[in-house]
């Protein structure tokens, strides 16, 4: 399995048994996190860090606790992928990732259909 596919692994199960810490576990310490979905709840589009998130996620988590993703595709880009899948709204996200020489997120950005 390649380090792409087997970051997608991880995080799709990481997203569909709510553990934020494993969640939490791709993600650097000071990531950055944009997402339309956020300006919606929050009033902000760019979470930083991650206390931001876990704050962020973690509400969201509880509010939808049918939430689920199916994975459709993983693109490999460079330093970045991008994984495209389907949540349990049917909707389309794609979802792109710039890791740090460590293998951690540092940037994310959500897009949905």
């Amino acid at each position: 399995m390649s380090a792409a596919d087997l970051f997608a692994k991880h995080w799709i199960e990481a997203w569909n048994t709510h553990d934020i810490e494993a969640i939490l576990s791709h993600y650097a310490d000071d990531v950055v996190f944009l997402s339309p979905v956020a300006l919606k709840r929050e009033g902000i589009g760019r979470m930083v860090g991650h206390a931001a998130l876990r704050a962020y996620w973690t509400a969201g988590l509880a509010a939808q606790p049918q939430l689920r993703f199916t994975l459709d595709n993983v693109l490999v880009g460079f330093d970045s992928l991008t994984l495209i899948y389907r949540n349990h709204r049917d909707q389309s996200v794609a979802e792109t990732f710039e890791f740090n020489e460590a293998g951690k997120v540092v940037r994310a950005y959500a897009c949905y259909a």
